[in-house]
């Protein structure tokens, strides 16, 4: 057999492993963020309000940065998962400390203030981006 295809054949299982595990991460940490959160995310976003889209769309690319780089510095299912938590427990820190600085964040966000969602997702992104250069040692 070709060394190539049976290079695919060997690591396309853990691969596909590896994908369907971030995939399944990203999308408990969603769940987990919006059941935390005191606003529902997908009924504003499904109601027009931009900032609500904007701050979600900000928790999906700020899940999947560090969770990408998860992935891609781990040798294991186990790996992936652990380090998979932490970015979702950042993101949903990252929410609080925003709340804080700007107080009532949810309430802002709700009644369609834009300036406090670009920061929340410039903050959710930042630390993405320190989380995912962290894990990719």
């Amino acid at each position: 057999m070709d060394p190539v295809l049976q290079s695919f054949l060997s690591g396309a299982p853990v691969l596909i492993g590896h994908f369907a595990t971030t995939l399944a991460l990203l999308v408990v940490g969603v769940a987990v963020y919006m059941a935390i959160t005191p606003h529902n995310e997908l009924k504003l976003i499904r109601a027009g309000n931009i900032p609500a889209a904007v701050s979600f769309a900000g928790l999906v690319v700020g899940l999947a940065l560090p969770l990408s780089a998860s992935m891609a510095a781990s040798f294991s299912y186990l790996e992936v998962i652990v380090w998979g938590v932490f970015a979702v427990i950042g993101q949903i820190l990252v929410f609080f400390v925003v709340d804080r600085v700007f107080g009532d964040l949810s309430r802002r966000i709700e009644a369609g203030e834009m300036a406090p969602a670009v920061v929340l997702v410039g903050t959710k992104l930042a630390v993405a981006i320190v989380g995912a250069a962290a894990l990719s040692g």
